[in-house]
This record gives structure tokens, sequence and C-alpha cells, in this order.
């Protein structure tokens, strides 16, 4: 794994080039795909980031990957580079900040709803809705379920939680009581 620094540093160079030509989010879809394809495929990821191998034989077996994909010119050369510089163990964490990075360039806010059931589509909306006008941005949302919290929900917004979860609320009660 490669530490975060160098992690920001390569998705900033990659973001740069995208803002170059215009096409920093198609950069981005490729490289969440490229992380995607390497959790499937963990035998892959353990070959292409493995230093027993030469570089030049773990990307002959990237460029085996990357000709059956529709990645960029761009993007091809950049996860070659990854491997030249052995920074290929990071690609889940490097994606993680390119993503962040170009959410910021496009005013899009990523939130993590927990309830403890299933929401319906409406109130997901409503939710959207509600969350774009407290940060002023676009939101998008991802929604995950959690039995432990009883009931309401956790709203994770970048440093933000709103926790409106029955859990939380018998917490404080609890912790009320014995003061």
């Amino acid at each position: 794994m490669i530490g975060s620094r160098v992690s920001r540093r390569y998705a900033k160079a990659l973001l740069s080039l995208g803002q170059e030509d215009g096409r920093y989010e198609e950069y981005g879809r490729n490289l969440q795909e490229f992380s995607d394809f390497c959790k499937r495929n963990e035998g892959f990821f353990q070959v292409i980031s493995n230093r027993l191998f030469s570089a030049e034989d773990r990307k002959k077996i990237l460029d085996a990957v990357l000709e059956k994909t529709t990645f960029s010119d761009t993007v091809k050369n950049f996860l070659r580079l990854l491997i030249d510089k052995n920074r290929v163990s990071g690609i889940h964490e490097l994606k993680d900040f390119y993503l962040k990075l170009t959410d910021e360039l496009s005013n899009v806010g990523r939130a993590q709803i927990i309830t403890a059931r299933p929401l319906k589509k409406e109130v997901v909306n409503r939710l959207e809705k509600a969350l774009s006008g407290l940060t002023s941005k676009q939101v998008k949302t991802e929604v995950k379920e959690d039995g432990s919290l009883i009931g309401g929900l956790v709203v994770k917004i970048g440093d933000l939680v709103l926790d409106g979860s029955v859990k939380a609320q018998l917490a404080g009660l609890r912790a009320s009581l014995k003061h």
C-alpha cells in the first residue's frame, strides 16, 4: 500500500491531465472500473502489485487485461506508470482521492445514509434535496442498512454526521440517567 500523500499526488497529476484535455470524468470512470476489477480479481491484483515479478512481466499481464477495455490511452499509460514506480498497490486509495478531487471540481458532495430498514426511492430523493440545500452542492447518496440502529437513520456527509437513530437516542437517554 502506498501512502496517502503519494496517492494524492498521483491523483492530482492524472486530474491535471484530465483537465487539460477535458476528459477528467472519463478518467475517473476508468479508475473506478479498474479498481473494481482488481477487487473482484484478487489473484490478478496480487500479481501486478507483487515486486517479486519484474515490472516488465507485470506490465505484460496488465496489458493483456487493458487490451479488453475501452480505457483511454492516458489511463492505460498511467496504470503502466504505477507499475513502473511500484505504486499500483495503492490503486483503491488513489481512485478514492481522484473521485474526491473530481467531486470538488463538479461541486458534488457524497453522503452516506445508514438506516435500520430499506428506504423508499422518494424518501432518498427528499433526503438528497435537503442535503443539497444544506451543503449548496449536488449530493449523491449511498444507502446502507444496519439493523443495530433499531430505527431512524444516520447521515454522513464529509465531516458532518447527523445521527437521528433510535440507538443514539437511547445512548443519550442512558447517559442522562447516569448523571
